[in-house]
């Protein structure tokens, strides 16, 4: 008796599995995949929440920047010390500024307290190729209006005031001085510095 012929073997066929189905996934694997998909969801997401947050802060920053309607007390950057041509001496105290901007002019209020040795050097400063700026007895040079938008008080009894005014060429800003001089080892600086476009 002869042995029916059977029909070529395929491999895989005795042991029950199917070629063309896919091995069991490993869980392993499954995790790892997880862990990447979070990793670059989250990390993209996380930047752009905290970029979110920061353009938020500094834009906040420059909302109390422009509303600000008082003097500041600190020294103004060394870049508007330069544009306001208004270089406040080292060891200077009491110093405070305040910037405005509009279309037509920028202005910034500067004060602060120093010795008369540093008064004449700023004053020298100011214009370093020609001569300082002369102050005046009994002058002062910043409006009333002026002085009010920042608190300054220029007509308090029993003071005594010098002042000048510098102007300059017209890219140049124009400098109204007032010195309290009440204390003489200790003279009290106002200045507006105006620059017109």
């Amino acid at each position: 008796m002869t042995a029916a012929a059977s029909p070529p073997r395929t491999p895989g066929k005795a042991s029950g599995e199917d070629p063309h189905e896919r091995p069991p996934h490993r869980p392993r694997h499954r995790m790892l995949v997880l862990v990447i998909v979070v990793l670059l969801i989250a990390i993209p997401g996380g930047f752009l929440v905290q970029a979110a947050f920061v353009s938020r802060d500094s834009g906040k920053d420059k909302e109390r920047a422009a509303a600000a309607t008082s003097l500041t007390y600190e020294r103004p950057p060394k870049v508007s010390q330069r544009i306001y041509s208004v270089p406040v001496p080292p060891q200077a105290t009491r110093v405070a500024f305040y910037e405005a901007n509009s279309w037509e002019k920028s202005t910034m209020w500067v004060q602060f307290r120093t010795s008369p040795k540093r008064l004449k050097e700023f004053l020298q400063e100011i214009d370093s190729d020609g001569p300082a700026p002369k102050l005046k007895k009994g002058r002062v040079t910043i409006s009333e209006a002026k002085a009010r938008e920042v608190g300054w008080r220029l007509d308090e009894p029993g003071h005594r005031y010098s002042g000048t005014v510098y102007k300059q060429e017209k890219s140049e800003p124009d400098l109204a001085i007032t010195v309290d001089t009440t204390y003489k080892s200790r003279p009290r600086v106002y200045v507006v510095s105006t620059t017109r476009f």
